[in-house]
């Protein structure tokens, strides 16, 4: 009982903090910072006079410390929770040392050997993202799935052995196409429409094997002879916090009436309502929907409005959480044809109420066409 009061508590504190998830429509732009865990790379080869010369698959596998990560993109959103965006990445992660088994470790007599320096990524991707619009209703999940191109570049690495020998490598950087899963959450913000709090974990690995060379010394004043290696099995675990700003989302929050001037006022304007209704289960516009838009959207030119608002619903097919998300997506076609036709997008205010408010009251589980519509009121 204390821990269901502590959280009822929370989210009551938290309320007036949050506003309910809406799909992001034109514009916005997005900044992440994290961590980074990348997984053992492998040694796909090795060539030198004195380790494995041109042997491949030598047993050895290079571990790495936790190191940031940085993300910057910039995307478009369609309003029906699909969204297009190009990022821009950066990750760091000093190497940690060497697990040799197989033919390494019969050689070398060792186990592990100290490595130092780092691995940098950087590139650019371009995502495919899917946000589940009505799911839940605060936080809103999103998936997505990115290709790209990554630089890798390796500094300052040098390699130890028991026997005083050093592997030192150039600092190079070897490119690779990549691709990413994204898994993330968005938590809107009320006192700032349009911003979100993310929450993120990407999955990216970069494709084929990339060659990088240097110079081996042997120990005891040997000589120096050179030598290369080539990696491949590069998996990157990203974690991040970040925000996202949506320019083309506009405040869900209750219009405040203005005060009276002490002059009198004009005779207001009755409020004018324009009905448009959609096929089952779906969100697109008819042409018979587009002629009602199209005369909401020239007579309120011709009346002086405060607001405009575009009220999706749906009828009671379906599960209460899909025609949350489908009443919004209606909602949000309505209003893009509206500023298709010229009405200001600061003035209109969409909002979705699923399958409440029927206009023809119906059991569950019943397709009404009569309650499948949107709401357009000229105030």
């Amino acid at each position: 009982m204390q821990l269901r009061g502590a959280l009822l508590a929370a989210s009551i504190i938290a309320l007036p903090m949050v506003a309910s998830a809406q799909p992001v429509t034109g514009l916005y732009v997005g900044a992440g910072v994290g961590v980074n865990l990348l997984q053992g790379e492998n040694v796909d080869s090795v060539s030198s006079p004195f380790y494995f010369d041109s042997t491949s698959n030598p047993g050895v596998k290079i571990g790495s410390k936790v190191g940031p990560a940085g993300v910057l993109s910039v995307g478009w959103g369609l309003g029906n929770g699909l969204r297009f965006e190009l990022e821009g990445d950066y990750r760091n992660n000093a190497f940690d040392s060497a697990t040799l088994s197989g033919l390494a470790a019969s050689e070398l007599g060792l186990g592990s050997t100290p490595v130092d320096g780092r691995e940098q990524k950087f590139g650019a991707m371009v995502n495919v993202l899917y946000d589940f619009v009505g799911l839940t209703p605060v936080v809103q999940p999103y998936v997505g799935l990115g290709v790209g191109y990554q630089g890798a570049n390796l500094h300052g690495v040098s390699a130890y052995d028991s026997f005083g020998d050093v592997l030192n490598l150039k600092n190079s950087t070897e490119g690779s196409f990549a691709y990413q899963a994204i898994l993330g959450l968005a938590l809107p913000i009320n006192a700032a429409p349009g911003l979100a709090i993310t929450a993120e974990y990407r999955f990216m690995g970069l494709a084929g094997s990339r060659s990088y060379s240097g110079t081996l010394t042997a120990g005891g004043g040997g000589p120096t002879e050179p030598a290369s290696i080539k990696l491949d099995q590069d998996y990157n675990h990203t974690f991040l916090i970040g925000i996202r700003y949506n320019f083309g989302q506009t405040a869900m929050a209750a219009t405040t009436t203005a005060a009276a001037a002490p002059a009198p006022a004009p005779a207001v304007q009755p409020a004018r309502s324009y009905l448009v209704f959609f096929d089952w289960d779906k969100a697109t516009l008819t042409d018979r929907a587009r002629q009602i838009i199209k005369e909401a959207a020239d007579n309120s030119t011709h009346v002086q409005y405060t607001r405009i608002e575009v009220n999706g619903y749906t009828d009671t097919s379906g599960t209460p959480q899909y025609n949350m998300g489908l009443s919004i997506r209606r909602a949000s076609a309505v209003k893009a044809e509206l500023v298709r036709d010229g009405v200001p997008v600061a003035a209109i205010a969409t909002q979705g109420f699923g399958e409440t408010h029927l206009l023809v009251p119906t059991g569950a589980g019943v397709r009404e066409p009569q309650n499948r519509r949107v709401e357009i009121i000229i105030h």
